[in-house]
Order: structure tokens, then sequence, then C-alpha cells
């Protein structure tokens, strides 16, 4: 994957835009269930953007991180 230099618009990305397919199509992606995200992490990423997404919110949620994109739900 390549470097996930923290873009600001990265992090409001997973609560303002929403996967665009499969199981979980329309959700917002920080609302993504963490095992779908997990099962991301081991089959790879998306190419593009979607795939940044996912992996930045792979690192939030391994972590517990999920209380710092509160803010920018509002």
């Amino acid at each position: 994957m390549e470097d996930l230099t923290l873009d600001p618009q990265l992090l409001k990305d997973l609560v303002t835009v929403t996967m665009p397919f499969g199981k979980y199509q329309g959700r917002l992606l920080a609302d993504l269930p963490e095992p779908y995200v997990v099962w991301f992490a081991q089959q790879g990423f998306p190419e593009g953007k979607l795939g940044k997404q996912l992996a930045l919110l792979h690192i939030v949620k391994e972590n517990g991180l999920e209380p710092l994109l509160d803010p920018l739900r509002r």
C-alpha cells in the first residue's frame, strides 16, 4: 500500500463517502463493520482512493480511534 500521509480530507471522507458496492453499498465508510474492513485488509484493498480510504479506516478501527471521527460527523 502506498504512503498514507495523513490527508485531512481522507479522514473527512470516512464520514461522508458511502461504500460504492457490495453487501454494505450505500453505508458510510466509517459505519462499515470492523470484520468487513479486516476482510478487505486480508484480501487486499481496492486500487485508488477507495483503497486508501479503507486502509485508513482499517487503521482507525484496529486502534480503537473511532471517537476521533465523531467531530467530523457534525
